[in-house]
């Protein structure tokens, strides 16, 4: 199966007192992947998000197995779940990467919601071509 994939190297900053990854950064790197497949795979969507398209995250979970620590280099890969009317949802991988091969750290879904701007209202829209078909190259 088909993933996109995009590599992190963790920073202090992204952990606690402990020294080990603090669990929200997890889902911050879903929403760094998600942007930059949309800047590899639907740059057109990026400029339609600056006008009146809206993604809006309605759903979002993490399913933790081992902890990660600074300078880990962790890959977040990401597929196509599913994509039904206005709603996407994919799925996450989390591994570390090392001289001695990957480990999986982390599983996590997001489903977004394609939406219209219209004035101070979001309205459901079909999910724009060029991203469903960006997409199901991932599925």
């Amino acid at each position: 199966m088909r993933t996109y994939e995009h590599q992190h190297i963790v920073s202090f900053e992204e952990t606690n007192l402990v020294g080990n990854v603090y669990y929200a950064n997890h889902i911050r790197w879903q929403g760094r992947c998600r942007e930059m497949f949309l800047r590899d795979h639907a740059p057109e969507i990026l400029t339609q998000l600056s006008q009146d398209l809206a993604l809006a995250t309605v759903k979002v979970s993490c399913e933790y197995f081992s902890e990660l620590y600074a300078f880990d280099t962790v890959a977040i890969r990401m597929r196509l779940d599913s994509l039904t009317q206005n709603r996407i949802t994919m799925l996450f991988e989390y591994w570390r990467i090392t001289d001695k091969g990957e480990e999986l750290i982390a599983k996590g879904e997001q489903q977004t919601a394609s939406m219209r701007r219209e004035g101070d209202k979001l309205v459901p829209i079909p999910v724009p071509t060029a991203l469903k078909e960006a997409l199901e190259i991932y599925h």
